[in-house]
């Protein structure tokens, strides 16, 4: 079976971190562009990070730049996201996701796996 499974989520004070895995299994995520998302309830779920097939392209937006950092580990078919400095507008059900379109640089407008998800709640 083709399954993205996220971990690492939980409950972290304001200023904390936390580091979010996530493993693929059912196929190799060596060529694959990969993301990770986040969602609260009421609202849109919206991209956080991403990076190329090649890792030269990795994107951030504004409201997590310089705090958060993707990562992915081919040999283990593994993709992480560290977040430092988090903030209670951080907390959120976070996903990864992973796009079989090869793309040397940017990011993919749709992605065809999604993990179910792991909640990060920030909060003192």
């Amino acid at each position: 079976q083709v399954q993205l499974v996220e971990s690492g989520g939980g409950l972290v004070q304001p200023g904390g971190s936390l580091r979010l895995s996530c493993t693929a299994s059912g196929f190799s995520l060596n060529y694959y562009a990969i993301g990770w998302f986040r969602q609260v309830p009421g609202k849109a779920r919206t991209r956080v990070s991403c990076m190329s097939s090649s890792d030269k392209t990795i994107y951030y937006p504004d409201a997590v730049k310089g705090r958060f950092t993707i990562s992915r580990d081919n040999a283990k078919n593994m993709v992480y996201l560290q977040m430092n400095s988090l903030k209670p507008e951080d907390t959120a059900v976070y996903y990864c996701a992973a796009s079989s379109e090869y793309l040397e640089l940017g990011c993919p407008d749709e992605y065809d796996y999604w993990g179910q998800g792991t909640q990060v709640t920030v909060s003192s």
